[in-house]
């Protein structure tokens, strides 16, 4: 996976963002786990990962699904699918692993017992076509657990550095230029009740971190690898990309130093 894919990933398909995908599940592993905890995920379930990428948390409902339960993963990116078919093989998991989008994805109907998504909605244009889709997947009863931006504008550093903050703002734009909507965490409750669903729970999910902290290393990941895209794009010059990434390196000796993170929200609901 050492080469770009067209149109799969806003931030590409690369090995850096495997890795990067990689470092992600990790600071946020504990709140997917929580999610599907609260949702009521276990042996012998029927599962979906929608927008599963490479395949962390599919692999990892895989074990919960069992012997007995299968997990279908979807996602648009060849790459992504054939590392996790591979991964499905090498540890003999029940993981059904599809190529396709949101809108052309075959799933079977009255069968899913839970569906999760994580920065999956945020992508597309017709979420509320989707949902429907999901609704009728979904046996009665069946639990959608969703975690999404709510305020991706939150992400910013203590002390403030005023190239760094130029670049996050370039990159919020270039979020918002895409097709979607990037707080969609906002409008899923509303989403959801519109198609027969009822909105089981809401919580807020917040990540703030010092340089010593392991979860530093999430925005890091993204500014590197994000911002020169950004010079491709447009959005900045390489000069300005390469003083932001200079001062985030200097937040890592600066005492007191601090970054929020960009707010999420977790919305399970439940088919009527």
């Amino acid at each position: 996976m050492s080469h770009q894919e067209n149109n799969a990933y806003i931030l590409g398909t690369e090995t850096a963002e495997l890795h990067r995908l990689g470092l992600q599940h990790q600071v946020w592993a504990s709140e997917a786990i929580k999610g599907w905890d609260l949702a009521g995920f276990t042996a012998g379930h029927t599962l979906f990962d929608m927008g599963c990428g490479p395949g962390f948390c599919t692999t990892e409902l895989a074990y919960i699904a069992g012997e007995k339960g299968r997990v279908l993963g979807v996602d648009k990116s060849a790459h992504f699918i054939e590392f996790l078919k591979r991964v499905t093989q090498q540890f003999s998991l029940n993981i059904e692993a599809q190529c396709a989008d949101f809108n052309t994805m075959i799933l079977p109907e009255n069968e899913l017992d839970g569906v999760y998504a994580r920065w999956a909605f945020a992508w597309v244009p017709n979420p509320e076509e989707i949902i429907a889709k999901l609704h009728k997947a979904l046996k009665v009863g069946g639990v959608v657990v969703t975690h999404e931006y709510f305020d991706w504008s939150t992400l910013q550093t203590v002390p403030h550095k005023t190239v760094l903050a130029k670049a996050i703002a370039a990159a919020l734009q270039s979020l918002k230029d895409q097709n979607g909507a990037i707080d969609i965490g906002r409008n899923l409750p509303v989403y959801f009740e519109n198609a027969g669903f009822e909105i089981v729970s809401t919580r807020p999910m917040a990540k703030m971190a010092t340089p010593k902290e392991f979860t530093w290393n999430w925005p890091k990941s993204f500014f590197t690898i994000y911002f020169p895209k950004l010079v491709e794009a447009g959005y900045l010059t390489a000069q300005e990309v390469t003083q932001a990434l200079r001062e985030f390196e200097e937040l890592d000796t600066e005492p007191g130093a601090t970054i929020f993170c960009p707010t999420m929200r977790e919305v399970i609901a439940r088919k009527l």
